[in-house]
């Protein structure tokens, strides 16, 4: 998929709407539209990655985990505790092919994941 076709960079481009909760350099978080958990954001670079195997730059995968502990401590999940998930292609779970994170909190984790 293109970056012309992909919805998460038209988000970025704020060519379709949705509930942004932060944007800070390279990086955008807004709510899932489908949430697992009571806090359930969406971390994505700004610029196309189709997914963690196509990800070449180690400095933004690390900006993309302080953003997701400094969004956690924002939202009040970080004492209690949140996870932080990667999906990567069908058979990880991955149906948005843009890099993503999905910060979940806000109730107990379950391990294992589905």
């Amino acid at each position: 998929m293109s970056a012309t076709d992909c919805l998460f960079c038209k988000i970025a481009g704020g060519e379709i709407p949705a509930t942004i909760v932060k944007r800070d350099g390279r990086l955008l978080a807004f709510r899932d539209i489908n949430p697992q958990a009571p806090t359930h954001v969406l971390i994505i670079p700004t610029q196309h990655v189709s997914s963690l195997n196509d990800a070449r730059d180690a400095g933004l995968l690390g900006e993309m985990l302080v953003f997701a502990g400094n969004l956690a401590r924002e939202a009040g999940i970080a004492e209690r505790g949140y996870r932080v998930v990667v999906n990567t292609n069908p058979d990880g779970g991955q149906t948005v092919f843009h890099l993503h994170a999905h910060l979940l909190g806000g109730r107990r984790m379950t391990w294992p994941p589905g």
